[in-house]
């Protein structure tokens, strides 16, 4: 039988994310990205439905790699207009008792030091049910919007945000001493200022003198989220990230990542299960197989091919643009998601994608698999994409907005339940300790420890 089934809702603050076209749906509402009340409706369905998480996705930049435009991005709503996700947790969380939040938040444009204020507010203001999606950001036009000439390499961006978590794992483990905050009302000490310390930061990329403004949040460090599958990301997501995202297309691919994921991870000093990893999935699920089959139909008839070349440019840095439908994709350096080009290239070897198949195929779902069918069938989908590759769980895409969610709610939980795969009931605690039934800290053997006080 599998272990548990672990499942996050995967969306973004903007009418469109991973299904091109599919706002023109009548059945969807991401067109009320901007009304509150979409937001916390949404976060009381998840609970609902057990859900672990619901992890929002961000980008700062626009899509315009396809034919050098950003106006295909634009027609199509494809993750623009977009707003900041973090400004949503706050809202969600007093309307939730236990669903977790995993935030989307780019280390190239942002200092680390307000940074880290923002995010033990989040902690704080959530009850410890706050996560971090750790990314070194893909898009030029991000890059060129904050003044800087372009981004820097692949592999320099990790170098970038290996100092950038430094920075906030001395701010957030080493600054505040466990006992430094007193409330100490007959002596007049609200924090011993001899247990709080400057973390005297100086390196390539920062400088940071001073010791954390905010208190000790529930838990210290948030979830760190990261979702690395190139060679250079494997190496950042298996020394810093807790939970770890990827969108491989094929069981085969993803047990090879899964194994490289889980074998860097021991190389950094931690074990191999020390990773929750999760692959990116898109569900159509009904009460018959038929019913699913042509709800998924219904969905393929809104997919717009440009809204989604013009996403897969982005991902892969590769102007689709330029290419026939009828064109094989070959392997290119990307100094935009690698693993993304290598999932359609070099991963499989036995499989050779033209564009137009790449169109298609990420038309619904974006660059993940889709599973369409009876609650029966989808279940036994995902337990066999478990068993097969040793994946932990699933970042759930939306066709429809909020109505895919709704429906897994109301079809497939009772099934995976009623296999024994899946919660009854939330544990307690933060969402480090629903996760991973620990403490609410980092666990010893994580390489932020090393710069607690």
């Amino acid at each position: 039988m599998s272990n548990e089934i672990r499942l996050n809702a995967f969306t973004i603050n903007s009418p469109g994310h991973l299904s091109a076209g599919l706002w023109r749906h009548p059945d969807d509402q991401s067109h009320r990205y901007t009304d509150l009340r979409y937001w916390t409706d949404l976060a009381v369905t998840l609970e609902r439905g057990l859900f672990d998480g619901l992890f929002i996705a961000d980008v700062l930049g626009v899509y315009d790699v396809y034919g050098h435009s950003a106006d295909a991005a634009l027609r199509n709503a494809a993750q623009v207009p977009i707003n900041d996700p973090l400004q949503l947790v706050s809202a969600m969380a007093a309307a939730t008792r236990h669903l977790g939040f995993g935030v989307t938040a780019s280390v190239s444009f942002e200092h680390p030091y307000p940074f880290a204020r923002r995010l033990s507010t989040a902690d704080h203001l959530s009850g410890g049910r706050i996560g971090w999606n750790i990314v070194t950001s893909y898009l030029e036009s991000g890059a060129r919007n904050l003044g800087h000439a372009a981004q820097l390499t692949h592999d320099n961006r990790y170098e970038l945000a290996d100092e950038y978590l430094e920075v906030c794992y001395k701010l957030w483990e080493g600054s505040w001493e466990a006992g430094a905050v007193k409330r100490d009302a007959a002596r007049g000490v609200y924090a011993d200022p001899r247990q709080v310390h400057e973390i005297g930061h100086r390196g390539k990329f920062f400088t940071v003198p001073g010791f954390h403004l905010s208190e000790p949040s529930p838990q210290r460090t948030p979830v760190l989220y990261q979702a690395g599958a190139s060679s250079r990301g494997r190496q950042f997501a298996a020394r810093h990230g807790e939970c770890i995202f990827v969108a491989a297309p094929t069981r085969g691919i993803l047990r090879r990542q899964v194994d490289a994921l889980r074998a860097e991870a021991v190389k950094q000093g931690r074990r191999a299960d020390d990773l929750l990893i999760f692959n990116q999935i898109t569900i159509v699920v009904a009460p018959t197989d038929a019913a699913a089959r042509a709800k998924f139909d219904d969905y393929r008839r809104y997919v717009s091919r440009d809204g989604s070349l013009a996403l897969m440019s982005g991902w892969t840095g590769i102007d689709f643009s330029r290419f026939d439908p009828d064109d094989t994709l070959e392997h290119a350096d990307s100094n935009a998601i690698q693993s993304a080009v290598e999932a359609f290239t070099s991963a499989d070897p036995e499989r050779k994608w033209t564009v137009g198949e790449i169109a298609d195929y990420c038309g619904i779902g974006g660059d993940g698999p889709v599973i369409v069918g009876s609650p029966v069938t989808v279940a036994d989908a995902l337990q066999a994409w478990i068993d097969e590759t040793g994946v932990d769980g699933f970042n759930i895409g939306a066709v429809v907005n909020p109505g895919s969610f709704a429906d897994i709610v109301e079809w497939l939980v009772p099934e995976l339940q009623r296999r024994g795969v899946y919660k009854r009931a939330y544990r307690d605690g933060t969402l480090r300790e629903k996760l991973f039934g620990h403490g609410a800290g980092l666990p010893p053997a994580h390489y932020g420890t090393r710069f607690r006080v």
